[in-house]
């Protein structure tokens, strides 16, 4: 497996233009790929994965073979985007509240799923991954 099939990938709510905007900022850490949560691909992935479909925003690093979600999932990609500890802490620790301030904003009509925990990488969903990048989204300034 090569360095580019190594890199981190966040599946996300690309019909959230807050989420949406936030997988850009993200897509400067260095290698990550965004892929929206209604990508052909991602139902495969979380079933393998989870033996469901959660909605929910995950951030998969095939390098360490851990899926993070949920909570875990803001507060990994706080830590690698360089924020202080413990804003990282106040992300898992308000990822309730802040997942519901954007989802009234957004006019999401779901509430994310239960899943906050760091998980390993299951070999089923390993085999997956790679089917995920081509679904990566667009920049939010590219849609119209």
């Amino acid at each position: 497996m090569d360095a580019d099939s190594d890199a981190p990938i966040l599946i996300f709510d690309g019909d959230c233009p807050y989420c949406s905007v936030a997988a850009l900022a993200l897509r400067r850490l260095e290698g990550v790929v965004a892929v929206p949560w209604s990508a052909d691909p991602v139902g495969p992935f979380l079933d393998a994965q989870f033996g469901s479909r959660p909605f929910a925003m995950v951030f998969v690093d095939p390098a360490e073979r851990r899926v993070y979600a949920g909570r875990s999932a803001a507060e990994e990609l706080a830590e690698r985007a360089g924020t202080p500890g413990i804003v990282g802490g106040l992300v898992r620790d308000n990822y309730d509240r802040i997942a519901d301030a954007v989802g009234s904003l957004s006019g999401r009509e779901r509430d994310p799923d239960e899943f906050h925990e760091a998980y390993r990488l299951t070999d089923d969903a390993r085999d997956l991954v790679d089917a995920l990048r081509p679904a990566a989204s667009d920049p939010p300034e590219a849609r119209s």
